[in-house]
């Protein structure tokens, strides 16, 4: 009897870092926190992300995983290009590398890499001039690979869809 009062003992001196580590404004909910802050917004949080990030990496086989995503709804003002690199680089690290900035008068796109050898992470921010998501994941570049050449070469000589996709060569 003894032995079981000391799981619940166990599970709250678990909990309390667990609890201080996912408070601490880093990572991912510190940039989004950051965003909520600064642009007085709040995103919305999808729930029971992290079984959604499970299934996501057991049914890509690892393909993806540590997924996490929030979408801000009514967000009209556009970001400031410096600013957002500088906030990911503060909140993520010094190792995210800005690799896409495409920006139009209504939207704006920004994509961080980073190696998490052997894997590749993103942290993405898509701004439509009315709603901003920010997803980060981590993908396997190799399988990754071999997944989207099996959709990109499904086309026949028939096929007159303008819309389908074909892979970009150099």
């Amino acid at each position: 009897m003894r032995r079981l009062l000391w799981i619940p003992l166990l599970l709250v001196a678990l909990a309390v870092p667990i609890t201080v580590l996912a408070g601490s404004g880093e990572g991912f909910n510190g940039v989004v926190g950051s965003l909520e802050a600064r642009y007085s917004v709040r995103a919305t949080h999808i729930p029971l992300m992290g079984l959604v990030s499970l299934f996501t990496r057991a049914g890509s086989h690892g393909q993806v995983a540590n997924l996490h995503i929030a979408e801000f709804d009514h967000f009209t003002e556009p970001l400031d290009t410096t600013d957002v690199s500088t906030l990911v680089q503060q909140k993520l690290g010094a190792s995210w590398e800005r690799i896409v900035l495409q920006t139009s008068s209504r939207e704006q796109s920004f994509i961080f890499m980073r190696d998490e050898h052997p894997r590749i992470g993103l942290f993405i921010l898509d701004h439509d001039g009315h709603e901003l998501d920010v997803v980060q994941l981590s993908i396997d570049p190799s399988q990754l690979g071999q997944t989207l050449h099996q959709y990109t070469h499904h086309h026949h000589a028939s096929d007159t869809d303008s819309d389908s996709v074909h892979p970009v060569s150099d």
